[in-house]
């Protein structure tokens, strides 16, 4: 029998099969389905003959998490809100606590719905339907004084045609069987609909009425919940760029006096070599650029197509420029993740790493995806005496128009910055990227790009001058 100490210490990957002992019969674990080390395990496992889904508090302290869970749930049962059923709960020997509910077999949640359609585009009437089926079952606990603070598509299990919502540690009641009060209603919908890209916020006349069908107590305004989404994305997408440069779930993080480095954690175990020695990949091959300030490599791993990019150190005088502040690579690092967070094309960032002498910052590398194709300027041609093919047009004003939305700056918006990849115009080369909080910075930052890019055709070409007129201004 495993015990809360041997649990507690499992790490990242705890043994399987292994049993607990929980109110004095065995509880086999047959799968883990998520691992917060020495926090909390939940698994799928067998238990007086039958498929449970447990919940192991092992951490100190966790009596906190362990009532709230059960409390949650037992919200949403008296609210008649569709739950898995409660089976069991209580303290395990020797410290820590459990929470058993039913297993259900063959559903998934509506988040894995999602990441399975061939299109989740606010275009798709799929992705609409996935929407509205989450919008009924959160209107419905509105209605009855319930909100799931922990508000997004992974909450939500389907079986058949039953929908039911998870993770009763999240769930909050304000009046028992009365509506929420609007701020709540809004404050909620906002975390929503932030976790979807920005593209779909157009889409809110859409959603809203879903939504006050079945809680029609509250009288939402547009602008209000357009005003609260974006307040909620700006704070998810701050949350999600610190957790880039700490170790959790999604990233490893390694750290001495002369080293940081961080790997997206799923990449981990194939970059290690290349984590190792990034300067490997120089040696004996032809390079993508070998300039002063950086130098850039394309390198193969297992069967996949890499980056990788050194930022240089030219000297004593730059270094006196760079030491004091984060690196290139690290700013780069942090523009790649907030493009991809806002669903804006660029090569994934998967790994990087500063050369240090204490706080003293001196190389860097960075590591990402490599994506194949033209950069634009060999897609539309250096004469620009044509138009773009309609598909190229769409894919370029699509990007322009999220980095105009998201109010970023590119910063050296060439069109060799730019490239054509699986039907897509991905962004390069973001170490002089800005998201600007600041409107006269933006304004500025937001002009220049424009006009250097249009400034890559003569300005009495088709190509410029149709850019000119359809461009954001």
């Amino acid at each position: 029998m495993s015990t809360t100490a041997s649990l507690r210490g499992a790490g990242r990957h705890p043994i399987t099969p292994q049993s607990i002992s929980v109110a004095g019969e065995a509880l086999n674990i047959q799968q883990w389905l998520r691992v917060l080390p020495g926090k909390r395990l939940v698994g799928r496992g067998d238990w007086q003959g039958r498929q449970v889904l447990a919940k192991l508090f092992v951490a100190s302290g966790a009596e906190r998490h362990w009532q709230r869970e059960s409390t949650g749930v037992q919200a949403l049962q008296r609210a008649g809100i569709p739950t898995p059923d409660l089976l069991d709960s209580g303290e395990l020997p020797g410290g820590g606590y459990y929470l058993l509910t039913e297993y259900l077999d063959d559903a998934r949640t509506l988040l894995q719905r999602w990441e399975t359609l061939p299109d989740s585009s606010p275009a798709s009437q799929q992705a609409l339907s996935i929407l509205h089926d989450a919008l009924r079952i959160i209107a419905a606990m509105h209605a009855q004084g319930l909100m799931q603070t922990d508000l997004h598509l992974g909450n939500f299990l389907q079986r058949d045609a039953q929908l039911y919502v998870i993770d009763g540690d999240a769930i909050e009641v304000r009046e028992p069987g009365k509506p929420l009060p609007l701020s709540d209603a809004q404050s909620n919908l906002g975390l929503f609909f932030a976790q979807l890209l920005p593209g779909w916020d157009a889409q809110l006349d859409r959603l809203l009425p879903v939504y006050l069908e079945h809680n029609p107590a509250v009288v939402l305004q547009h602008q209000d919940v357009l005003r609260e989404i974006g307040r909620q994305r700006r704070a998810r997408l701050n949350n999600f760029l610190g957790k880039t440069l700490r170790d959790c779930s999604q990233f490893a993080v390694t750290r001495s006096a002369g080293r940081f480095s961080v790997v997206l954690r799923s990449e981990a175990d194939a970059l290690a070599p290349l984590l190792a020695d990034p300067d490997s990949v120089f040696a004996g091959q032809p390079l993508l650029k070998d300039g002063g300030s950086s130098t850039v490599a394309r390198v193969r791993v297992n069967e996949r197509d890499l980056v990788v990019k050194r930022y240089n150190i030219k000297g004593l005088g730059h270094w006196l420029k760079r030491f004091w502040r984060p690196s290139r690579a690290w700013h780069s690092w942090l523009s790649g993740w907030r493009l991809s967070f806002l669903g804006i094309a660029t090569p994934q960032p998967l790994a990087m790493i500063e050369r240090r002498a204490g706080p003293l910052r001196r190389e860097a590398w960075l590591i990402t995806e490599y994506c194949s194709g033209d950069n634009l300027l060999q897609r539309l041609g250096e004469a620009g005496d044509e138009l773009p093919e309609q598909s190229t047009a769409e894919a370029l004003l699509l990007l322009f128009g999220q980095l105009h939305q998201a109010r970023i700056s590119h910063g050296d918006c060439k069109a060799t910055n730019l490239l054509w990849h699986a039907h897509q115009v991905y962004l390069i080369d973001l170490d002089a990227m800005q998201a600007h909080a600041n409107d006269a910075a933006w304004r500025k930052g937001w002009a220049r790009d424009r006009a250097r890019f249009i400034r890559n055709w003569r300005a009495d070409s088709v190509l410029a001058r149709w850019l000119e007129g359809a461009l954001p201004r």
